[in-house]
């Protein structure tokens, strides 16, 4: 960071100066942060399972219980992150990107060569195999690019998980537009989509999405502010395309023409990026042309992740350790039973046997489980109930773009009541949790046009609940181990999604179906899709499930209650106090030094030495 006074910077800039400003731009903190946007954009295909769940129920001729069940391999694939939590423990971002990109590939390819019949019908085993392969390179994604972000930005994290989520839940939607625009309305071509594209995207940035030391800056609110209004425009711009493209019948052009304007505002991020590199290029250029009058801090280095690991405050195994000192070491497994203060580093067995934590989790498999049984059942949902087919394709691109301003609203809104009111997050949980039962009680008593706000307000509680318990194990637990105890966050959603998807609505829809054949004096054909129509489908798996999101908005009001003291006090003291310490101790440059000094120009170009050069003279003079 450079503090001086000067007149800016100008000039025609040379070759050097460019290729200097671009690498300075590529290397920054902001573009690590818009190469997330992009990967995140296209890691949300789990969310799109009601879009394609139709083409694999018909062609391989499943009943409603193994679609289901092939739905809970694909939520276990998707939330089961522990091991790109520990393999990120133990290797840079980049690995892990690349092993979700192979993952993501291998697994979608696969199913799409099982749907279109390339290879024979693949057994049921195999596609549940398939689907949580292909699902789990998520994990990855979101690991390798989510997590190095909240520990670049660690005293904005609400607002980097809100919006990070947030571009995950408008993928569907963007996925959607792409997909038209490649393969118009061949919904099998879909799965080929999120087969290849997420993977490229991946590969496209392995080396910039990287650890870097943080350093306070006083605009860093107002950056991420800049990206939120960006993406409100996109998900504004898919809201409205959504409209017209149901009111009317688009062809392919068409629908290229919208893709394109969803990648120019995909891409839009990049001149927020340029221009606070920019400003902080200038600065620098600015430094080496004239004397500075106050200090001149050196930027601090890029770190590796061990060493961010290690720039996190006292862990609370060293805390024991220095409590005890001249006793025997304690061993990792020994101090499980004993964790440090809230806001301190826990370490893994230390969260996971935490009562906190043991609550969050429950309220999760409550909250989570219903809300996407609801989203992965949406294309049978609007079918059972009679809705029109080019319907099902509304309903998911609306849940998505619900889910973004869920994500985004609890992302910030959650920051800013927490630093101006000391509003807990917990709170907003539990209030996200009973806004939740809304939908679902729509769904089950089948109000008329109902499923299009249900969609509204189930994508919009779903989005809304990840970055909230994203962050609240970010503040309780610290980020010593966050990369493992956020995907161990996300496992209780396939717990929640087995018990009320599969155990419950699957098994109720089966039955009910049956019935309906029953009646009408038939029986199921070997192969052939069970299929369900009217209201008593999905009315009873729907009350459960309102009884089952109740009781987890009643469970978390224990968490509000446990942790208001803790959200009454500075959770992010810590934090400051590390960044102060590491300004403190970067070199430092005084008046009299610089004075004398001919400061090299890094990148700079013909100009710039020439200029220093006679700054040289007439310093000596």
């Amino acid at each position: 960071m450079v503090v001086a006074r000067g007149r800016p910077v100008t000039g025609v800039l040379g070759w050097s100066d460019m290729k200097g400003l671009a690498m300075q731009v590529i290397g920054s903190r902001w573009f690590v942060v818009f190469a997330s946007f992009l990967v995140m954009a296209a890691a949300g295909a789990t969310y799109m399972f009601g879009l394609y769940s139709p083409d694999i129920k018909s062609a391989l001729g499943y009943d409603q219980t193994t679609l289901n069940l092939l739905s809970f391999f694909k939520d276990v694939g998707a939330n089961v992150g522990i091991l790109s939590g520990l393999i990120n423990e133990l290797t840079p971002p980049w690995v892990v990107l690349v092993i979700g990109a192979v993952l993501n590939f291998f697994g979608y390819f696969m199913i799409w060569l099982g749907v279109t019949q390339r290879i024979s019908k693949p057994k049921v085993w195999q596609m549940f195999l398939y689907i949580c392969i292909g699902a789990n390179s998520q994990t990855f994604a979101n690991t390798g690019s989510l997590v190095t972000c909240v520990k670049n930005f660690p005293e904005s994290r609400g607002v980097v998980l809100g919006i990070l989520k947030g571009y995950v839940g408008l993928s569907g939607a963007i996925i959607t537009q792409l997909y038209h625009a490649f393969y118009f309305d061949d919904t099998k071509a879909l799965i080929l989509l999120i087969g290849w594209l997420p993977a490229a995207i991946s590969f496209a940035f392995l080396r910039t999405i990287r650890y870097i030391t943080p350093v306070r800056h006083p605009n860093e609110l107002k950056v991420f502010y800049n990206f939120l209004y960006i993406s409100l425009g996109l998900a504004g711009f898919l809201m409205i395309i959504i409209i017209v493209q149901k009111q009317t019948n688009f062809n392919q052009s068409e629908y290229g023409l919208s893709a394109a304007v969803v990648l120019f505002l995909l891409f839009l991020p990049l001149a927020v990026v340029y221009i606070e590199e920019f400003k902080l290029w200038q600065a620098k250029r600015l430094a080496l042309l004239e004397p500075v009058k106050n200090i001149v801090v050196a930027d601090p280095p890029e770190i590796t992740e061990t060493s961010a690991r290690k720039s996190s405050s006292t862990t609370s195994g060293d805390i024991t350790k220095a409590r005890r000192e001249g006793q025997p070491e304690i061993r990792w497994w020994q101090n499980a039973f004993s964790p440090p203060e809230r806001g301190e580093d826990y370490t893994i067995l230390q969260a996971l046997f935490s009562i906190d934590m043991i609550i969050l989790f429950l309220a999760g498999i409550c909250g989570i489980g219903g809300t996407l049984t609801a989203i992965d059942n949406l294309g049978q949902i609007g079918a059972s109930l009679g809705y029109p087919k080019n319907s099902i394709s509304t309903f998911v691109s609306l849940v998505s773009i619900w889910n973004y301003l869920g994500r985004v609203f609890s992302g910030f809104v959650s920051e800013y009541y927490l630093s101006k009111y000391k509003f807990p997050r917990t709170l907003m949980l539990t209030l996200i949790l009973i806004v939740a039962c809304a939908g679902h009680i729509l769904i089950a008593f089948n109000v008329k046009e109902g499923l299009y706000v249900a969609s509204v307000i189930i994508g919009f509680s779903f989005g809304a609940q990840w970055p909230l318990i994203f962050a609240i194990i970010s503040e309780l637990f610290g980020l010593k181990y966050y990369s493992t105890l956020y995907n161990f966050g996300g496992s209780a959603s396939p717990i929640g999604l087995y018990i009320l998807n599969v155990r419950i609505t699957g098994h109720l829809y089966d039955k009910e179906a049956k019935k309906q054949l029953a009646a009408l004096g038939l029986r199921r054909e070997e192969g052939k899709e069970l299929v369900c129509v009217g209201a008593e489908c999905f009315k009873m798996s729907f009350i459960i499930i309102t009884a089952a999101t109740f009781f987890g908005a009643l469970v978390s009001l224990i968490l509000v209650a446990r942790t208001r003291k803790f959200y009454k006090g500075d959770i992010y003291k810590r934090f400051r106090e590390a960044a102060a310490a590491e300004e403190s101790a970067a070199p430092v440059t005084t008046e009299m030094e610089t004075k004398n000094t001919v400061m090299p120009a890094e990148n700079g170009s013909a100009g710039t030495r020439e200029a220093n050069r006679e700054k040289e003279i007439e310093m000596k003079g």
